[in-house]
């Protein structure tokens, strides 16, 4: 048995389940609020003279604009799904710049419905405790889906993609911002495949979908007038932050003398083999998808 093989199964035997998932999502959210004041759980967008490098949140929240001007939806009595939407930073967002939307996220974290949609009084959002593989949403109800490093957890299970299909009116846009790797798995090189392994671990992911197979299935389905666009270098100064982010939360936890939660240390061991990853350019990139039904 080969070392790639034996590190895949290795990465199998450890990759999300469910209650893996759940646990990652209800205790990590101490840590992306150090992450993100806005309670961003993802990476940002950068744009010089824009954005500002050294401040997260600004890129961070410049990633949820770059998404919802990809939707390309009215801005108002429009209907939009957040599928995978953490404690409901993006939806802020959204519902701050456009008053008149509404969006509906899902998330597997009791923890997330109950503290994002205390955020969310008096604004058009709501969080459901749902898998966004399987919506109570209506068959062609919503007007615009989108997914910010939340279908990884599932492998970019393809049900994710069959259900953002079925629930999204006809002419409506999918959009997913998220890493993919950019050759077969059992490809990867043996630095690579450690990487990998390790941020599925940390992270509780399913695996990472290839960008080709992506394409594949979103076609398959039934999408048309698909754009993928390698954003690798935009998002690239947010996950340099990575080790300033990691070094601060340590320095807090011994300062207010704190142990560090078992999923905290996962998750920051994730967090490294993601900025581990993107060195390897060759086989990992970070991509803005958008596909219309």
């Amino acid at each position: 048995m080969s070392t790639l093989t034996i590190l895949h199964k290795l990465r199998l035997k450890k990759s999300a389940t469910k209650e893996k998932m759940i646990r990652f999502y209800d205790e990590a959210t101490e840590d992306y609020k150090f992450w993100s004041a806005d309670f961003n759980m993802h990476f940002g967008y950068y744009i010089p003279f824009k954005t500002n490098i050294l401040k997260r949140d600004s890129m961070l929240n410049e990633m949820n604009q770059q998404v919802f001007n990809r939707l390309q939806i009215p801005k108002q009595n429009s209907l939009v799904a957040d599928l995978g939407c953490g404690i409901g930073g993006t939806m802020q967002y959204g519902l701050k710049k456009y008053p008149l939307l509404h969006i509906i996220g899902v998330t597997l974290s009791s923890f997330q419905v109950k503290e994002g949609n205390k955020r969310l009084k008096q604004k058009n959002g709501l969080i459901l405790e749902e898998n966004y593989c399987n919506t109570s949403f209506k068959t062609d109800s919503v007007d615009g889906a989108y997914a910010i490093e939340s279908f990884c957890h599932s492998g970019h299970n393809k049900k994710a993609l069959q259900e953002a299909y079925r629930i999204l009116k006809s002419g409506s846009k999918l959009v997913i911002a998220d890493a993919f790797l950019k050759k077969d798995e059992e490809q990867l090189c043996i630095g690579s495949n450690y990487c990998y392994e390790q941020l599925c671990n940390g992270w509780s992911l399913k695996g990472l979908e290839s960008i080709k197979n992506i394409e594949k299935n979103l076609n398959q389905i039934g999408f048309k007038s698909i754009t993928i666009e390698d954003i690798s270098y935009r998002v690239a100064p947010s996950v340099l932050h990575v080790p300033i982010a990691i070094t601060g939360f340590i320095l807090k936890k011994i300062f207010r003398k704190e142990p560090l939660k078992p999923q905290s240390q996962k998750n920051l061991k994730g967090s490294l083999f993601a900025l581990l990853s993107g060195l390897h350019t060759k086989s990992f990139g970070y991509y803005l998808i958008t596909a219309e039904k």
